[in-house]
């Protein structure tokens, strides 16, 4: 008798498994196939990137902060520099007692350093879809490799190929290319400004792979 019970409880159990994988054939067939990534993800990799090279750009930022002094320069000398673009000359003079502005300094500093992480933003984007077409698989020095020649790519394109000529033509002043004048900002420092950014998004790559998200149906609730 015993035997008897617990082979109909074997086929009972056996019964409910089939009416489980039953209903969850028909709940996935009613929702249809689910859109998944087979490939590259560029989408995903451009947002990944934009939210990487934010935090790349405050790295870079705080490394310029901190090794200024060391040169001699004001701690926030990079961004004076860099709104140069839209202020002109007198950028330059921020912090220094000849304020053109209505807005105090410190004001206009910190308005010019979301700026620069803004932009910051806007160039992780493309180190990040760098790094997910050609480092994927690849290891840390692969990543390093990759972000580096991604990110002089972009200094060198955005400084020679578009700032040179675009900044005297639309900001008044002399020499009128401030950004691009070593005497304001040497090419070196440039240079290695955006290697620390690419950097900093190739070690944070790791946190920002595409992983397919892979749903589980839920067994149907017993009545």
């Amino acid at each position: 008798m015993t035997t008897e019970l617990e082979a109909k409880l074997a086929e009972l159990e056996a019964l409910k498994a089939q009416v489980e994988k039953l209903e969850n054939d028909i709940q996935a067939a009613q929702l249809g196939p689910s859109w998944r990534a087979t490939g590259y993800y560029g989408a995903y990799y451009a947002t990944a990137g934009f939210v990487l090279g934010g935090v790349a750009a405050l790295v870079s930022l705080l490394v310029n902060v901190l090794a200024a002094p060391l040169a001699g320069k004001s701690p926030l000398e990079l961004v004076r520099v860099y709104l140069t673009f839209p202020l002109g000359e007198k950028a330059l003079q921020l912090t220094q007692g000849q304020n053109a502005y209505a807005v105090n300094d410190r004001v206009i500093l910190a308005f010019g350093c979301c700026l620069y992480v803004a932009t910051g933003m806007l160039v992780g984007i493309p180190i990040a879809m760098a790094l997910g077409r050609f480092a994927a698989k690849g290891g840390v020095a692969r990543r390093l490799v990759v972000a580096s020649i991604v990110s002089l790519a972009v200094w060198a394109i955005m400084f020679y190929g578009i700032l040179s000529w675009l900044q005297p033509l639309l900001v008044e002043g002399d020499p009128g290319n401030w950004i691009t004048n070593p005497a304001y900002l040497p090419w070196w420092v440039a240079a290695a400004t955006h290697l620390v950014f690419g950097w900093t998004v190739a070690l944070l790559y790791p946190l920002a792979e595409y992983h397919p998200y892979r749903r589980l149906l839920e067994p149907a609730p017993q009545p």
